[in-house]
């Protein structure tokens, strides 16, 4: 049986990307299926590449329970064929992945709300406050939930 594949995409790679990378690790290991998931995060931009997750998303992690890793890198052509679903956090986001898209992709690319049937966009906290950043984790700890449903 192969692995199941997925990106988690946001603008940075520093906020909602690594934490949903974060939260979905976590709930696969809980369920026993580490073995048959490949999960990692990419930005839009390579503005962060090399650079830890957000300080303050590390810090309402920590809070939840969660240890972000990994560093940002930008999403790359050859995502699109490494991955069987690419998740951009927002609708901007996904504008954004589809552009990058090559014709010949083999990864599909879904808005993370779309999971729990939903329009509303994880909102990016990079600019607001501590309400922010405890939105966007309890929004990705359902998305995460729905996607382990639906894809696994």
């Amino acid at each position: 049986m192969s692995k199941f594949r997925i990106l988690f995409v946001c603008l940075g790679n520093i906020c909602r990307s690594p934490m949903a990378e974060t939260i979905m690790r976590a709930k696969v290991a809980e369920r026993g299926l580490s073995d048959s998931v490949v999960i990692d995060s990419a930005g839009i931009i390579g503005y962060h590449q090399g650079e830890p997750a957000d300080s303050r998303m590390r810090s309402f992690a920590f809070q939840r329970g969660y240890h972000i890793e990994g560093v940002s890198r930008p999403i790359t052509t050859d995502d699109f064929y490494n991955f069987d679903v690419i998740v951009g956090m927002d609708s901007s986001n996904v504008r954004d992945i589809n552009k990058r898209q090559p014709a010949d992709a083999t990864a599909r690319v879904a808005l993370a709300a779309q999971y729990v049937s939903s329009e509303e966009d994880v909102p990016d906290p990079y600019y607001g406050g501590a309400a922010g950043f405890t939105l966007v984790i309890d929004m990705l700890e359902k998305i995460c939930d729905a996607i382990i449903e639906r894809e696994l």
